[in-house]
């Protein structure tokens, strides 16, 4: 048996501790993750047990305009009652959380995603903060009081007559503010090429007052909502994220082959909110931006052979909900 060379020995030792360095990198960012899942798990458990006990203002307030709508206009007690679901556990807002942070739960934790997940499990953090939370409740309610036709006041946003009197903007009518909100339904692309919005379920029904609405028009004349203007990098997973940014490019592209000229329908804020937490105007602290997106986490944990997993640890959150995840 022949002696090793001292170099060999030497670049072997080396090589070994470079190896052992990158083990012991991931492992610590699997502990962090794993840490952050439980922190998150806590926050969105906390939010669920605020609305349980009446603590969230507008999730009481939610409740209450269904009331007062079923008894103006009893014909509107299904669209009432499916929208008051968001003051309560089962609401497609809250459950959208749960469903987010089981997606970075089931996710092989590389090197690669690491940075991502953190990203995502900051925003699903954030979002379940019940000042946020708060915030967020404001479009179900408006739609309800745009279906009131005035009795109801709006919250959150100007009154819908001094929006109308601004003359910003197109009228999408009631149930508009809940459009581009990948909670109640998603852009389609129609026989002609173009993109449409379709409600999800049961939200088809608000589809009666909004009547088609097409993301070229929308994109370029939508109002004010707190999604559109300072809830979707929070409400928003990277799966979500991705499908927007591709309708987005898909639009663009098409006006630019007409020589027309695009911008994006989140390009600047629009006027209209009055009254919203300081946190809402706060933009999440992230190393990534939903502005421009790559790929989701999803598509980068075959990227690497230096994985880990917690697919196991912790219990799961929520069930498993179809909805636009």
């Amino acid at each position: 048996m022949s002696m090793i060379k001292p170099w060999k020995l030497i670049s072997l030792l080396f090589i070994l501790q470079l190896l052992a360095g990158c083990e012991s990198k991931l492992e610590q960012t699997q502990k962090t993750i794993t840490q952050q899942v439980l922190t998150t798990e806590q926050s969105i458990d906390r939010l669920g047990s605020a609305i349980e006990t009446g603590s969230i203002r507008n999730a009481r307030l939610l409740s209450e305009y269904a009331q007062v709508l079923k008894q103006q206009k009893p014909e509107l007690t299904r669209i009432a009652n499916l929208i008051a679901e968001d003051a309560t556990r089962k609401g497609p807002l809250y459950e959208n959380l749960a469903m987010r942070l089981n997606d970075v739960r089931a996710e092989t934790v590389t090197l690669d995603n690491a940075g991502l997940l953190l990203d995502e499990l900051t925003r699903i953090n954030e979002a379940s903060k019940q000042s946020l939370f708060n915030d967020a409740l404001t479009d179900p309610i408006n739609v309800l009081a745009d279906m009131s036709d005035g009795q109801l006041a709006r919250v959150g946003a100007i009154s819908q007559y001094a929006e109308q009197s601004s003359g910003d903007g197109t009228d999408y009518g009631a149930g508009s503010q809940m459009v581009g909100n990948p909670n109640y339904g998603n852009w389609q692309s129609g026989s002609n090429g173009t993109s449409f919005w379709q409600w999800y379920g049961m939200y088809r029904m608000l589809g009666d007052l909004t009547g088609r609405v097409g993301y070229s028009n929308w994109s370029q004349n939508r109002r004010y909502s707190y999604y559109n203007d300072y809830g979707r990098s929070r409400y928003t997973s990277p799966k979500q994220s991705v499908k927007q940014a591709a309708v987005e490019t898909k639009t663009r592209k098409s006006f630019q082959r007409k020589g027309q000229s695009f911008s994006s329908p989140y390009a600047k804020t629009r006027s209209g909110s009055a009254g919203l937490s300081r946190s809402s105007y706060t933009p999440t602290k992230t190393t990534s931006s939903y502005s421009k997106p790559k790929k989701s986490f999803t598509s980068t944990n075959k990227a690497s052979s230096k994985t880990g997993s917690f697919r196991n640890s912790g219990s799961r959150t929520s069930r498993g909900v179809s909805r636009g995840k």
